[in-house]
C-alpha cells in the first residue's frame, strides 16, 4: 500500500486503497487471486526457476496484462543480475496516444514504508532506537483515549501492521467522490491530524504479544505516520531528510524525493485516472497534495530507483545483519489479504509471497487513486520486477480481476520464461 490512498471506505478495511478495496471484495465474492505456490515454499529462492524473460516475451506479457486489467498504461522493468528489459503498453494520457515511458516518475505510495522501515533499523543498529520502544516514550500522550494505549504500542508493532491502531482515513470526513476529491486535492494535511483522528476510534485488537507466531494483524497508514514523527523525535530531522540523507544519496537515487506540498511531479511522468464512486468518468489524479500521506506513502520515485534501492536492501547492503534478520522476520498477513495475496506475510516494511517456481519474492505494493505499483525481489537480489500501472475503476469485479492480472505477471517475470 500500499499508500493507500482515499478511494471508498468500506467497513473493516485495512487499508484505504484499491489494493485492499480488492482483498476485501475478494473475500466477498468468495474467489482467490494470485499465483498459488507450485511447491519448494519452504526451500531456497527461485528454486526452479528458469531463464529471465526476453524482451519479446516481457512485451507479450505487459500487453497482455494491459488487456486483461483494464489498465490504460502500464510499464514494467524487469532485472536479471546487470541485465534490463523493459516493456510498455497503453498511453501515458489518455486520448493522446502518447506512449507511456519507463523513464517516468511516479509516487511510489506506500513503498514508502519500506525506506521508512529501513531508516528506523539503521537507527536501531546504532543504538538510537529500539524496537521495544514505546510510541509512549517517544511521543508521550499521542496515542491515548478510547482503549489506544501508547505504552503497549512498539515501534515492532508500528512497522508490522501488528499494533491494531486504527487506520484512519481522511476521506470519513471529506468524502470520496469525484467532487470531493476535486475540492481537496491541494489541501495540506500533517500525519498529528491523521493520529488525531485514529484516536476516535477504538484500537482494532490488542498490540500482539511478540511471541504469537500468528498475532492479529491489519494494515494501518496511521502506524507508519507515528513512526514517522518517531524518526524526528529520535533524530531532530524529519522523516524524509533522514531517508535522504541515509539512502537516496547513498545509493544515487536521482527520482526519489518527498514532494511536501508540490502538487506536481519532476521530470516526465504517466496520468493516473480513477474511477471514483458515484461516477462514470475518469477522473485524472496525477496532480495532487500528498502531504496527508507522510511516512506511510509520500515518496515520488521511478522503476529503476525501486530497483535499486530494494535490490541494495535485499543484498544487505542498507543494514547490518541482525537487522536484516528483523526485518525478515514475518507474521501472516490479514484474511482479506490472503485471498488476494495467497500466502503473503509480512515483515518490517516488506512483503513475503511464495513463488510458483519455489521460493519467495520480497517486496511491497503501492496505491494511490488510478495508480497502482507492484515490485518483487527475489531472495538473493540476483531477478526483480517493478510494475507501474495507471487508469483504475471503481468496480469490485474490476479490481480483483486487475490484481490477479498483475501478480501473475509478477510471478513469471521473476521464475522466468522457460517454464
Amino acid at each position: 500500500m500500499s499508500t493507500y490512498a482515499r478511494t471508498s471506505r468500506r467497513p473493516r478495511l485495512p487499508v484505504v486503497t484499491a489494493l485492499v478495496t480488492a482483498a476485501v471484495c475478494a473475500v466477498s465474492l468468495g474467489v482467490s487471486a494470485g499465483p498459488a505456490p507450485a511447491r519448494g515454499t519452504d526451500g531456497g529462492d527461485r528454486a526452479s526457476a528458469g531463464e529471465a524473460l526476453s524482451q519479446k516475451q516481457l512485451q507479450r506479457e505487459v500487453n497482455s496484462t494491459l488487456k486483461k486489467a483494464g489498465y490504460i498504461g502500464i510499464s514494467v522493468q524487469v532485472r536479471d543480475g546487470q541485465r534490463r528489459t523493459y516493456a510498455v503498453a497503453g498511453e501515458a494520457e489518455l486520448g493522446t496516444g502518447r506512449p507511456v515511458s519507463h523513464e517516468a516518475n511516479f509516487r511510489a505510495a506506500s513503498i514508502t514504508k519500506t525506506f521508512v522501515s529501513t531508516v528506523v533499523l539503521q537507527l536501531v543498529a546504532e543504538g538510537r532506537l529500539s524496537l521495544d520502544d514505546t510510541v509512549e516514550k517517544w511521543l508521550p500522550g499521542v496515542v491515548a483515549g478510547n482503549g489506544n494505549d501508547g505504552s503497549r504500542i512498539t515501534l515492532r508493532h508500528l512497522l508490522q501492521h501488528t499494533s491494531g491502531v486504527y487506520n484512519y482515513d481522511f476521506t470519513e470526513d471529506t468524502g470520496d467522490t469525484a467532487a470531493d476529491f476535486e475540492r481537496t486535492r491541494f489541501d495540506h494535511h500533517d500525519p498529528e491530524e491523521a493520529v488525531a483522528g485514529a484516536m476516535k476510534h477504538q484500537p482494532d485488537f490488542e498490540p500482539a504479544d511478540p511471541n504469537d507466531p500468528k498475532p492479529e494483524w491489519s494494515y494501518s497508514n496511521t502506524g507508519y505516520m507515528l513512526a514517522g514523527m518517531i524518526i524526528e523525535k529520535a533524530t531532530g530531522k524529519s522523516w524524509d531528510t533522514e531517508v535522504r540523507d541515509r539512502i537516496v544519496r547513498p545509493l544515487g537515487l536521482t527520482q526519489t524525493y518527498a514532494p511536501g506540498d508540490d502538487p506536481s511531479l519532476k521530470g516526465p511522468y504517466t496520468h493516473t485516472y480513477q474511477q471514483l464512486p458515484g461516477s462514470t468518468a475518469m477522473t485524472d489524479t496525477t496532480i495532487r497534495n500528498v502531504s496527508w500521506a507522510s511516512a506511510a506513502g509520500e515518496l515520488v520515485s521511478g522503476e529503476r530507483d525501486l530497483d535499486k534501492f530494494l535490490t541494495a536492501l535485499q543484498r544487505g547492503r542498507l543494514l547490518p545483519p541482525a537487522e536484516m534478520a528483523e526485518l525478515r522476520k514475518v507474521v501472516p498477513a490479514g484474511e482479506d489479504f490472503q485471498v488476494v495475496f495467497p500466502g503473503l506475510h509480512y515483515g518490517l516494511g516488506v512483503m513475503r509471497q511464495p513463488l510458483s517456481c519455489g521460493g519467495f519474492r520480497w517486496g511491497h505494493g503501492g496505491d494511490l487513486e488510478g495508480q497502482t505499483i507492484r515490485t518483487a525481489v527475489s531472495e538473493d537480489g540476483q531477478r526483480s520486477v517493478v510494475i507501474n500501472a495507471s487508469g483504475k475503476k471503481s468496480d469490485d469485479e474490476w479490481l480483483l480481476g486487475a490484481e490477479k492480472a498483475v501478480q501473475a505477471l509478477l510471478d513469471r517475470a521473476i521464475c522466468g520464461g522457460d517454464r
